[in-house]
């Protein structure tokens, strides 16, 4: 069933339920990545993440780092959750 804007709106204005999920690996694009804790005693691990920088110069900056960890906060709608990637830079 599809929401309407304005009730979609009104869930988004509530903020993000207070429980989260985390997690120890994430799928993205076809890939895995897992967390550098979950991947340690693996035969293969892929922990290793770049992050495509951008800035209002003409020079871009690309972040390598290493994933951390993987939060999911899930506002009052299950369309609406947002992953936050938390990584260390290399």
């Amino acid at each position: 069933m599809e929401m309407s804007a304005t009730v979609s709106l009104s869930l988004l204005s509530l903020g993000p339920k207070r429980k989260v999920k985390c997690y120890n690996k994430y799928f993205v694009n076809g890939y895995v990545f897992h967390t550098e804790e979950y991947g340690h005693e693996r035969k293969t691990c892929n922990i290793s993440v770049c992050v495509k920088g951008s800035t209002c110069s003409e020079f871009e900056v690309d972040y390598y780092g290493k994933l951390k960890e993987v939060v999911k906060l899930q506002y009052h709608s299950e369309h609406n959750k947002v992953f936050f990637i938390q990584m260390l830079l290399v």
